[in-house]
């Protein structure tokens, strides 16, 4: 039966850029990225984090809020300033109103973001970077419901 699905070897591996001051969390990130099938450029500061996104293009960046030298807002803004049309994960142990407030500024800017807590879940982490890969290809996105893996598709038809 032919299938309208990309065939994996049109697969694209997303270009992610890490900000996070933690060796241990760019390392945990950078290990779930690759083993997704992506390639990582990691950034411990601020200062670095803007550097590589004025010289690379990005599909996405993990960003953690608070970095020795700054904020992930001040991350937020120059990607804003750029234009940048990818996606954002938040990875931060700070409190849920803190994410919450980032990810309305970003918004407010035109980025999208979404916000994982630390200590890292790395199967929330899987998730979320198997939905950019699925939406990259067109496809519809992967949702946890009731601590399952669902297909959005399969949800909506059962209404």
């Amino acid at each position: 039966m032919p299938s309208n699905l990309p065939d994996v070897a049109e697969r694209r591996a997303l270009q992610l850029l890490v900000v996070d001051d933690d060796a241990t969390q760019r390392s945990l990130i950078t290990v779930a990225a690759k083993h997704a099938g992506h390639e990582v450029t990691v950034a411990p500061s601020v200062a670095e984090a803007i550097e590589k996104l004025r010289s690379a293009r990005f599909d996405c960046v993990t960003l953690d809020l608070v970095l020795e030298d700054g904020d992930g807002i001040d991350v937020l803004r120059e990607m804003a300033d750029a234009k940048f049309a990818g996606s954002v994960i938040v990875i931060s142990g700070m409190d849920g109103k803190r994410r919450s407030a980032a990810r309305s500024f970003a918004r407010s800017v035109g980025i999208e973001l979404q916000s994982l807590p630390k200590p890292l879940d790395l199967a929330a982490l899987r998730i979320s970077l198997a939905n950019l890969g699925k939406t990259a290809m067109g496809l519809p996105a992967i949702h946890t419901w009731g601590g399952v893996a669902t297909d959005a598709i399969v949800e909506r038809h059962r209404a």
